[in-house]
């Protein structure tokens, strides 16, 4: 019953875009990372990025792991993004300094962090999450992140094919077929 819950409120949810190429290029973004410096999107060509929006007391944190591992195994072709944010239950109330520490400390976190910000819709939306959530600049897709540890993966050319719902694990199937 529970899996079926799962199934029809969209819980386990992936959505894939083959062939929309984005208007407006992923390459023209850049965050700020934790540490205060710039990653620009234009030095990630020729790679995948899955972008994580992630929490440090969720339930989904252990993800945290998961994410690491997959970034180990992938590196030379992938290279994953964690976005803290307090959007969802208020499980990101720590500052960028803390954020890193824990996710260093706890999971042995080295992908990118970007600074604390949000990623739902409205005034204060990260740019990045702007774009991911954009159809007139994806190309396809409108899907928000729905709960803490949503990713959302851009191909090597810079098109986002993915969306993958916060139960949709770094390390199944779905994803790891994805990215390959």
């Amino acid at each position: 019953m529970f899996l079926w819950l799962n199934r029809v409120s969209g819980k386990n949810r992936v959505l894939v875009n083959k062939t929309t190429v984005p208007p407006v290029s992923f390459y023209s973004l850049s965050i700020v990372l934790v540490n205060g410096t710039v990653l620009d999107m234009n030095s990630l060509k020729g790679k995948k990025v899955l972008i994580v929006n992630t929490a440090s007391d969720c339930g989904f944190t252990p993800q945290y792991d998961a994410l690491q591992e997959l970034y180990d195994k992938h590196r030379d072709t992938l290279v994953v993004i964690g976005f803290p944010a307090n959007d969802f239950g208020e499980q990101e109330k720590a500052g960028d300094a803390d954020i890193e520490q824990f996710c260093r400390k706890n999971f042995g976190v080295n992908f990118p962090l970007a600074k604390k910000s949000t990623v739902i819709a409205g005034a204060a939306q990260n740019p990045v999450f702007v774009w991911l959530t954009n159809k007139e600049l994806n190309g396809w897709n409108t899907q928000q992140p729905v709960w803490n540890f949503s990713k959302y993966l851009v191909n090597e050319s810079g098109m986002l094919t993915h969306y993958f719902a916060p139960s949709v694990t770094p390390l199944s199937s779905h994803l790891l077929n994805a990215i390959v």
